[in-house]
């Protein structure tokens, strides 16, 4: 992976291509934690590739790149979400079924519609990408503190909702 990175900061385009291959999966689900349409996850994910590319240059560390790009993911998703809120708050109050769309949909995805979509973008980081709580931390810009105690909160919100069935 490593030799990939290398070629792609010395203008490779395929290299380049091969990682955003490699990590599109991971950049999908962290993008449907945020948005609940497959318009605003691609809108997200082509300026997370474009961004990506103009600036590989800049990478400090090859063995960070993931990290890297995820960070630029959940930059771009939150400027995204940010200037849509408005419209976004009077959609959420009208339709609470966030992952309805999501591709390929499963029992993670489906527990994780039960969450704020705060709280689904720390669960997928958590569960799904396997970052640390500092990680997480450092890539929202918030307390370590403060996703342990989201991440206790949505399992206990979570185990509730199934324990009354109300998410099947």
């Amino acid at each position: 992976m490593e030799l990939l990175v290398k070629r792609a900061m010395n203008g490779d385009g395929e290299s380049f291509i091969q990682l955003m291959e490699t990590y599109r999966e991971s950049m999908l689900k962290v993008a449907w934690g945020f948005f609940s349409n497959q318009e605003d996850v691609a809108d997200a994910m082509q300026q997370t590739i474009l961004n990506a590319y103009e600036h590989i240059g800049e990478l400090k560390k090859i063995n960070y790149f993931k990290t890297w790009l995820i960070r630029i993911l959940i930059n771009n998703c939150t400027q995204l979400y940010n200037s849509q809120k408005p419209m976004a708050d009077q959609e959420e109050a009208a339709d609470q079924s966030y992952f309805d769309t999501y591709p390929g949909e499963n029992s993670f995805f489906d527990l994780l519609s039960l969450l704020e979509r705060k709280d689904r973008v720390i669960f997928q980081l958590y569960f799904g990408e396997e970052y640390t709580t500092r990680e997480i931390g450092e890539f929202l810009g918030i307390k370590e503190s403060t996703v342990r105690s989201r991440i206790h909160r949505g399992k206990e919100q979570i185990r509730k909702q199934i324990q009354r069935e109300e998410w099947a």
